[in-house]
């Protein structure tokens, strides 16, 4: 996997960033935010002895770092490269921070958030709050699917999904702690809450959100 988000400002100012499939590895000295137990997740199972550095918070820091003065409503040009197809938006800066945030993340080699990499391999900048429903209903639905072709126990009823969002609601609380202090804009913070309210919406509105869904359906199918 290889995904280039290309920024460009108003002003001229351009900023550019690469992601794959393997995880970000710090070197030199790390501001204290991203140190393992600075407001580590509590549902974290990595421990100090293990790791110095949370790694979710190693793979965004240059994305915080490039963006935490900058106003999230700015306009910027983003163009979003993969392997097959380029992307092209203008947009506020804090919808491009979450989707590149989102895609950091779940590649980031979290623990939790890994559970979210096999979506990011098929990564849809840009996703509103249906695509990013239709897009973890439909992935889980066919993991179920491959789960009963090997003859395990498929859950239909999309409680694990329910469950899963559960446990990211609570990194991406904890993520949103880490970056607060650092932020002197709020384009990074923006970005992740906005992140954290459609994670949300599979916790606490999966019902509304497939009814929606369905009617949309059908009304196409009609």
């Amino acid at each position: 996997m290889n995904v280039n988000y290309s920024f460009r400002f108003q002003d001229g100012r351009a900023v550019e960033f690469k992601v794959t499939d393997q995880p970000s590895k710090a070197s030199g000295s790390q501001p204290s935010w991203v140190k393992l137990e600075h407001c580590q997740c509590s549902n974290c199972p990595l421990k100090s002895s293990e790791a110095e550095n949370c790694p979710a918070a190693t793979e965004i820091l240059p994305v915080v770092e490039a963006f935490q003065a900058d106003d999230a409503y700015q306009k910027v040009e983003v163009t979003v490269t993969d392997d097959r197809r380029s992307y092209v938006k203008q947009t506020a800066l804090e919808e491009a921070l979450r989707s590149l945030l989102g895609l950091k993340m779940a590649t980031s080699g979290c623990p939790v958030l890994a559970e979210l990499k096999p979506m990011a391999i098929h990564h849809l900048p840009f996703a509103n709050s249906d695509e990013f429903i239709m897009r973890s209903v439909s992935h889980y639905l066919l993991q179920q699917y491959f789960a009963k072709r090997n003859d395990h126990e498929p859950d239909w009823e999309l409680k694990g999904l329910v469950e899963r969002n559960q446990r990211l609601q609570l990194v991406n609380q904890a993520l949103w702690q880490r970056i607060h202090s650092v932020c002197k804009g709020d384009s990074n913070l923006k970005a992740l809450l906005n992140f954290f309210s459609m994670a949300s919406s599979v916790s606490f509105s999966l019902e509304s959100q497939l009814r929606k869904l369905e009617a949309k359906m059908g009304g196409e199918a009609q």
